[in-house]
């Protein structure tokens, strides 16, 4: 998350050492590809950036120049996913390879997709780090689909700048500021567009390289992909209640959630993030039925799974089915 920042500089026409020295930023961390800095760090050095280029929208600017090579190997695996759907379950699945700190979710509300980009502990981002990640991400999903994204609507949880033509340019509207959260609001169908550099055979190499990566760093220390992991295991055995979690971790109940609150995710987050992700895998395989799916996934009839499915996804399980067949 670094490299974004020292890019930014250069492209101002400003010397990197020379930020490095006002910022008090050790460089030479940079030559070590393990060394990982904090949260706080990075919000630190974003707030120096913008002093020092004396750009007050340095972080949405930012947001504009993305690259897929600017998130690393989450970056490629984003490009080779079948369909934005995809695309953003890989960097719900994978984001802590840049950041431990925030990530992002969404669902289907009529004919809208609303996308939440948030923190995963207590506070609050600076605006300069949530304003890059909205317009990177916004950026991102018209690069995969090749196609301009209209968005319906977008808000952030801190106050308005004086002047908002930046944001004009880089949403193509204004946004409301001082909300209950940050969310981009665009047409439901943008889940099912096509990501225009689909590859299967590079998607499972990177997405094998992003998963040991990921494992490296998170060492199953995180107490939520703890649970994730334990309830993909069980199935299709069972699917875990709340109570059957909390005996196998050896806690109540209560300190079950308290601890999943402080990840910022709830039990019942994790039991869908896990009915989804393995209904996309196995919709992919053409040996199991619709009704085979819902008895796997412990749902109480196929409509019930097809129900939830187009909830989570915008479509039904055929229509994404019918989406991976026309993309092959």
């Amino acid at each position: 998350m670094v490299y974004p920042i020292m890019k930014s500089i250069v492209q101002k026409g400003y010397d990197t050492d020379q930020f490095c020295s006002y910022a008090s930023f050790d460089a030479s961390i940079m030559k070590d590809v393990e060394a990982r800095i904090t949260g706080e760090e990075l919000e630190r050095l974003m707030i120096a950036a913008a002093e020092y280029t004396q750009d007050d929208y340095f972080g949405l600017h930012q947001g504009q120049m993305t690259e897929f090579v600017d998130l690393g190997v989450l970056g490629y695996v984003m490009m080779h996913s079948l369909t934005i759907a995809e695309a953003l379950s890989a960097y719900q699945r994978y984001n802590v390879i840049l950041c431990s700190g925030f990530n992002l979710d969404w669902e289907v509300q009529g004919d809208e997709l609303l996308i939440r980009l948030f923190l995963q502990y207590p506070g609050r981002m600076s605006r300069h780090c949530v304003e890059d990640m909205a317009s990177s991400l916004f950026r991102l999903i018209g690069r995969l689909s090749n196609r301009r994204i209209p968005l319906t609507g977008i808000q952030f949880e801190h106050a308005a700048p004086a002047d908002l033509t930046p944001y004009l340019t880089a949403f193509g509207k204004a946004p409301r500021f001082e909300g209950d959260a940050t969310v981009l609001r665009m047409g439901k169908e943008v889940l099912d567009y096509s990501v225009m550099y689909s590859d299967p055979k590079l998607l499972g190499v990177f997405e094998a390289i992003a998963q040991e990566t990921k494992d490296e760093l998170t060492q199953g220390s995180v107490f939520s992909e703890q649970i994730v992991q334990w309830m993909k295991k069980n199935m299709p055995s069972f699917f875990p209640t709340l109570q059957q979690t909390a005996q196998f971790f050896g806690i109540s109940i209560r300190t079950l959630q308290n601890k999943l609150k402080a990840e910022n995710t709830t039990f019942n987050d994790l039991s869908t993030r896990v009915r989804k992700e393995m209904a996309m895998g196995y919709l992919k395989k053409w040996e199991y039925s619709v009704g085979d799916i819902a008895y796997v996934l412990h749902f109480s009839e196929p409509s019930a799974f097809q129900s939830a499915f187009k909830k989570w996804t915008g479509v039904t399980p055929g229509q994404y089915r019918a989406k991976i067949s026309n993309s092959k």
